[in-house]
């Protein structure tokens, strides 16, 4: 019963959202399903994992489709509860933000916003080309009191498949700088984003630098650099020469005088390995201002070239923080795998039928009606992605701040149970659906989401009702 408590308590914090009590009970019980469920099949996997009667499939499209969710006030109020909740990894003043894209495949032909993407990756079973959503994610680093680290997602996006006007020019980068932007106005805090080298480019680290948040990242080996240029002791007439000699960064590895040797803490090595790595500020012309550069040696992982928009970043940090950027891989593949965070099934029976290989749909001359039922669709994927994302930061609260009591309550088994280490998502929602029983039977008849999960089960389907009668 303690963990639902936890769970619950968590939840309440989100009540604003929602402009009905009903629509708010919907949510809670969206969220229970989403914790509770085995398996990942849409909203019929909701309907399995509390047993409810069959009209409650209706009342699920109805939730994801409703106006009564405030999508940006529930985006709002749980980045709040998120800084809330957990312990951010910090440097200095600035809290650590993950940011990266993802591409769920999709085969529906009339469903908006899916097109062909291009995926770049070296496992062999992904295609190359997919159709799909295009999502981008912002996390929270995180960490237990035992220094455990995980991927709180704070918000995904879909940010590619439709083209409202053909005025709007924003690429993905300017869209995900307006993600960072909304939490740093939420948060009030000093933002450092971790990110993989597609966000290494001027657009994106603009933008970051305008609302006062910080980037480190990873460039591309063939990367130049310039150092400044001197300037004579008497100016002469025209604009003073800004750049200097030019630096191809991969070259310095060939001047090993250069590099400091030091003990290496990412990826669990604990020092156990020695690299070597060398910082120097240079101007990087597509930004016309000075960056720091980072070149690593690693005996195992190679060459490779960090950068920071924070000149007195030290090199150490930089390294470590970008070793954490594993952990949004990790937060995917749970949110894939356990949460089901990406498995929507919404068609839009109205819609044109979309080709396989097409790309943008283009809706500015589209009929108003059209429209609009674009735009409800979009918010239903957006309410559901959403929902999932705060279905997995619940889980990740109960995981980093009551590790022992997930696995007190799990009452399974694992081959290599590490109880002494933060549980996963899958855990706590193992113990989560032990303990539900143990948490109908315990609350008052009339509390509000007892009362309504029982309303809404089917007798001869809900084994949690007969365990909890």
């Amino acid at each position: 019963m303690e963990l639902w408590s936890l769970w619950y308590w968590a939840v309440t914090q989100l009540r604003s959202a929602f402009s009905h009590q009903r629509t708010y009970l919907w949510a809670l019980l969206s969220l229970a399903a989403m914790s509770l469920r085995t398996d990942l099949n849409g909203v019929s996997s909701l309907m399995r994992a509390l047993g409810l009667k069959s009209l409650s499939y209706y009342g699920f499209l109805r939730f994801f489709h409703s106006k009564g969710v405030n999508l940006g006030k529930l985006s709002e109020c749980w980045t709040r509860l998120a800084f809330k909740l957990f312990q951010p990894v910090m440097t200095g003043n600035y809290i650590f933000l993950l940011i990266d894209g993802l591409k769920v495949a999709k085969e529906g032909h009339k469903m908006p916003g899916v097109k062909c993407l291009h995926q770049e990756s070296n496992n062999n079973s992904k295609a190359e080309y997919i159709m799909g959503h295009s999502i981008q994610c912002l996390a929270l680093l995180a960490k237990s009191i035992g220094g455990c680290m995980a991927a709180v997602p704070l918000i995904a996006q879909i940010h590619e498949g439709l083209v409202w006007s053909n005025r709007d020019q924003r690429t993905l980068n300017d869209k995900a700088v307006s993600l960072v932007r909304n939490v740093q106005q939420i948060s009030r805090k000093a933002l450092m984003i971790i990110a993989d080298a597609y966000y290494c480019n001027a657009t994106f680290i603009r933008g970051l630098l305008g609302c006062e948040c910080q980037l480190i990242t990873r460039v591309r080996n063939n990367a130049v650099a310039y150092y400044p240029a001197e300037q004579p002791p008497q100016r002469k007439r025209g604009r003073p020469k800004k750049y200097g000699e030019k630096v191809l960064l991969q070259s310095l590895f060939d001047q090993p005088e250069l590099f400091t040797a030091s003990p290496s803490r990412i990826y669990r090595e604990d020092g156990q390995v020695e690299l070597r790595y060398y910082v120097i500020n240079l101007l990087w012309e597509p930004l016309k201002s000075m960056m720091r550069f980072v070149l690593v040696d690693h005996p195992s992982r190679g060459q490779s070239i960090f950068t920071t928009s924070d000149l007195t970043l030290d090199p150490i940090v930089v390294l470590e923080a970008y070793g954490y950027r594993q952990k949004i891989e990790l937060s995917f593949k749970q949110a894939i795998h356990v949460i089901g965070t990406y498995g929507y099934h919404f068609w839009m029976k109205g819609m044109d039928s979309i080709k396989r290989f097409s790309g943008d749909q283009y809706l500015h001359r589209k009929s108003q009606d059209y429209r609009d039922a674009v735009h409800r669709k979009m918010q239903a994927y957006a309410t559901y992605i959403l929902m999932g994302c705060i279905t997995q930061g619940l889980l990740l609260h109960l995981c980093l701040n009551h590790g022992a009591t997930v696995w007190r309550k799990f009452g399974s088994w694992l081959r290599t149970m590490k109880v002494n280490a933060a549980p996963s998502e899958w855990v706590a929602a193992n113990a989560l659906r032990s303990t539900l029983p143990d948490f109908l039977s315990g609350s008052s008849d009339q509390h509000a989401f007892k009362k309504f999960l029982l309303e809404s089960m089917d007798p001869e389907l809900g084994q949690v009702l007969r365990l909890a009668g």
